[in-house]
């Protein structure tokens, strides 16, 4: 199967307020955006007593530039080459799930739960998928190399484990013991799903010092009240123990830093028109040792928006997506490459800047 989406539009970014003057703002732009496009092939062969070869090669698409590089001009990991999205191979069976070998997606989807940014417009915010400022993103969301088990449903709960060896390019001499592991349970009851999902990252042990550790939970719930209308409530925390915070850490002397989120989402349907809004408030940054080297570093973030569906497959949108920023912390639209900052968003040193997107798209399934 052949199958894919085009997801473009125009709108404008901008990140203004720096604590450290104007001179380390971004200034409104008009940008002709891609948000998530993508092409992909899957399919399946039947091998007799209920079991199944699967494949999927799923690659990153920019309609904007037909390059690799996302917003701020820099490369985009998820679009320019085979593959750059998603893509394995496995076994799977209805009896006993499905295993397969790749690259996958771990910690950050949210199911039925919350799809703003991942199937209906363009941005959403994206901290409800463990994306944070100050290097305090749980760094787990779609990963190479990885071997993965989803488990087959019983009762309306599912399982995924998730396994990814991570030194497979460290030189002669050096430690190979870094890993990610991930976990996520999911239950629907009714009209309503709930999961938590898990990640653990470990670094390679350095020659001298401790070894570098990301631990992320995510608990999210949701109620379907109606047809085409879900309201959902998610809890996030990332603990950075040992340095892996890396150079945006708010303090180095440190050796375990901890943050949450939490946050509420809403999709409703009125005709052929969607409304979505999101609100999450991120708290300081917990842990530091030094004096007030956590103060200041929350956020809050929001979207508002409405999608008017043209067919099953195509749908015109409109949104608005901001943070505001205190002003020791950037959080921004890193995700997708969407922040005209850099590739990673914005730098440390244009903390208290808040960034905003608004955005009209257009979206096609095919």
């Amino acid at each position: 199967q052949i199958y894919g989406r085009a997801n473009v539009g125009l709108d404008n970014y901008s990140a203004t307020g720096s604590t450290a003057g104007s001179a380390n703002d971004f200034k409104g732009r008009n940008r002709i955006y891609d948000s998530f496009s993508r092409l992909g092939f899957r399919g399946s062969e039947d091998l007799g007593r209920g079991l199944r070869a699967v494949f999927l090669i799923e690659s990153g698409v920019n309609f904007d530039t037909g390059s690799g590089n996302g917003q701020s001009g820099q490369a985009n990991s998820a679009t320019g080459t085979l593959g750059s999205r998603l893509g394995h191979v496995g076994l799977a069976s209805r009896e006993w799930g499905q295993l397969t070998f790749g690259k996958s997606n771990v910690f950050w989807v949210n199911g039925p739960i919350e799809q703003i940014g991942a199937n209906y417009v363009n941005l959403s915010a994206f901290v409800s998928s463990g994306i944070f400022g100050r290097g305090m993103g749980v760094g787990v969301a779609r990963q190479s190399n990885v071997v993965q088990y989803t488990s087959p449903l019983l009762n309306g709960f599912g399982a995924v484990v998730s396994y990814m060896p991570n030194s497979e390019a460290q030189g002669a001499g050096q430690n190979t013991d870094a890993k990610i592991w991930g976990v996520t349970l999911q239950r629907h009851v009714g009209a309503f799903p709930v999961g938590y999902d898990f990640a653990k990252s470990w670094g390679s042990t350095p020659t001298a010092g401790s070894q570098a550790v990301t631990t992320g939970h995510k608990l999210r719930a949701g109620w379907a009240y109606q047809p085409g209308a879900m309201l959902g409530v998610l809890w996030l925390k990332t603990v950075k123990d040992n340095g892996a915070a890396g150079a945006q850490s708010v303090d180095a002397a440190s050796s375990s830093l901890s943050q949450t989120a939490v946050g509420v989402t809403w999709e409703h349907y009125i005709g052929n028109v969607q409304a979505l809004a999101q609100w999450f408030k991120i708290p300081n940054i917990s842990g530091c040792v030094t004096a007030n080297a956590c103060a200041n570093t929350n956020a809050v973030q929001w979207m508002v928006g409405a999608r008017y569906t043209l067919s099953k497959r195509t749908n015109v949108y409109a949104t608005y997506n901001a943070a505001r920023n205190a002003s020791n912390y950037n959080l921004d639209y890193a995700v997708a490459g969407m922040s005209s900052a850099a590739a990673g968003g914005l730098a440390a040193t244009s903390s208290g800047a808040d960034p905003r997107v608004w955005a009209i798209g257009m979206m096609h399934n095919f």
